[in-house]
C-alpha cells in the first residue's frame, strides 16, 4: 500500500475524487464542497488552512481518500483542542502545524474517509495509523485529528491506539408526520404550548417565510443572505470565515444541495438561513439577521428546517454545532467522536487522561439532556 499527498484539490481534479465516493456521502463530502473552498479563497493562502488531501492506493488502484488539511490555528474546527496547544507552548514544543481529516467550518459527522469500492476501512485506518509518524516527521507537524466521525466509523478507528474525543450535538428525527402539529402532538402541554406561542409571535407581526432550492435561489437572494451572515461575525468584531465567492460556487457547482429560508416583512427581508439537503438530512448551517426580533431566530432556523423536512419526507434534521436550546424544542442529544494522533509520545498520558475524563462528563451531561427532552415519552439515543 502506497500514501500519496496532493496539496490542491483543484489538481487532484473531480473525476480522481468521485471515485472514492463509493459509499452514500453527504454534500460536504464531494469535490465541488472542497473546491469552491479553495476556489474561493476560504481556505489556502492566509486562512490558516492548507489542503493536503491523503489517498491511500494499492497495486496502483484506489483504496481511500482522506480531505486533509494543514492547521496553523485551531478556529474553525470545533473540536476544542485549544488547552492542548497551551500545553505545547508550555514546554517549548510547536502544536503547529497540525493535520486535520476533516471538512472546514462544517461541524456534522459524514464519511471522513472516502472509500472506493471494495476497500475495507480496518485495512485503510491500520495503513495509516503505520504511516502517520514518518508523515507527521516529514512535514513537521505535530498531531493528527480526524473529527467528526461518521457512527459506522466508530468501531474501526476504535481498534487503532488513537486518542477518542467525544461531543455531544442536538438533532431532530422526522418520525413520518404529516404536519408540524403531530410533531408538538407529541410533546408535553406546557412544551407544545410554548414551540406554538413562539411561532405565533412572529406570525403575528406579519413575517412570512419563503423557501428557494436549487437553482431557483437568485443572485439577490444569495447578497443578501450574505450581509447577513457577515452581520452575525460583525456583531461579534470579527469577518466570516467563507468568502462571497464560495457560496456563488456552490450555487453553480451543487445547486440541489442547497436550500434557502428567507423570513421578510412586508416584503422586505428580516433573515436568512441556508441549509444544505440531501435524500437523508438536512443541515443547517448558516444564518444573520438584519433585524432582532424575539423567536425570529427560532422560526428561521428551526421550526422552518422541520416544516421543511416533513413537507419533503427527509428523515433526520441536523442543525447545527451547539445550542442547548435545542433540546427544548425537540431535538434529541447525539454522541460526536474525533479520533487524534500526537507525534511526541511525552504527551500522551495527559492526553489520554483527559479525553476520558472529558468523555465522563460527557456522558452524565447527556443522561441529563434526555430527561430535559419535552417528548411525553422520552426518546433514546
Amino acid at each position: 500500500m502506497q500514501l500519496h499527498i496532493h496539496p490542491s484539490t483543484l489538481k487532484l481534479g473531480q473525476s480522481h475524487w468521485q471515485q472514492y465516493l463509493s459509499r452514500a456521502a453527504d454534500p460536504f463530502s464531494h469535490y465541488a464542497f472542497h473546491a469552491a473552498l479553495e476556489q474561493s479563497g476560504s481556505v489556502g493562502d492566509e486562512s490558516g488552512w492548507q489542503p493536503l488531501h491523503l489517498e491511500i492506493t494499492e497495486h496502483g488502484l484506489p483504496l481511500a481518500l482522506i480531505p486533509s488539511y494543514v492547521k496553523t490555528h485551531s478556529r474553525g474546527e470545533y473540536v476544542f483542542d485549544f488547552e492542548w496547544a497551551n500545553a505545547y507552548h508550555r514546554y517549548g514544543l510547536e502544536y503547529y502545524p497540525k493535520l486535520i481529516s476533516a471538512v472546514p467550518f462544517t461541524p456534522c459527522a459524514g464519511p471522513r474517509i472516502l472509500l472506493a469500492e471494495g476497500a475495507d476501512l480496518t485495512k485503510v485506518l491500520t495503513f495509516l495509523s503505520q504511516q502517520l509518524p514518518h508523515l507527521c516527521a516529514q512535514l513537521k507537524l505535530s498531531s493528527w485529528h480526524w473529527l467528526f466521525a461518521q457512527k459506522p466509523d466508530w468501531q474501526p478507528a476504535k481498534e487503532q491506539s488513537w486518542h477518542q474525543r467525544s461531543g455531544c450535538q442536538y438533532h431532530w428525527y422526522n418520525e413520518h408526520y404529516n404536519e408540524f402539529a403531530d410533531f408538538t402532538a407529541r410533546l408535553t402541554s406546557r412544551k407544545r404550548k410554548s414551540i406554538n406561542k413562539e411561532r405565533r409571535m412572529i406570525a403575528e407581526q406579519g413575517i412570512t417565510f419563503t423557501w428557494q432550492q436549487g437553482s431557483d435561489i437568485s443572485l439577490q437572494a444569495l447578497k443578501e443572505f450574505y450581509a447577513c451572515y457577515q452581520s452575525t461575525y460583525l456583531k461579534r468584531s470579527q469577518q466570516g470565515y467563507l468568502t462571497y465567492e464560495f457560496f456563488c460556487q456552490l450555487l453553480t457547482q451543487m445547486p440541489e444541495n442547497l436550500f434557502l429560508v428567507t423570513a421578510s416583512n412586508q416584503q422586505s427581508p428580516l433573515a436568512y438561513a441556508l441549509f444544505f439537503v440531501d435524500d437523508q438530512t438536512l443541515y443547517g448551517r448558516y444564518w444573520g439577521c438584519f433585524e432582532e426580533i424575539d423567536f425570529l431566530h427560532f422560526e428561521t432556523c428551526y421550526y422552518q428546517g422541520i416544516d421543511y423536512c416533513i413537507a419533503k419526507g427527509i428523515p433526520h434534521f441536523d442543525a447545527g454545532a451547539q445550542g442547548e436550546h435545542k433540546l427544548a424544542r425537540g431535538f434529541v442529544p447525539q454522541h460526536t467522536h474525533s479520533y487524534h494522533y500526537l507525534a511526541e509520545p511525552g504527551f500522551n498520558d495527559a492526553i489520554k487522561q483527559y479525553c476520558e475524563t472529558e468523555a465522563k462528563q460527557i456522558e452524565e451531561y447527556m443522561k441529563w439532556a434526555k430527561t430535559a427532552l419535552p417528548y411525553k415519552e422520552q426518546e433514546n439515543d
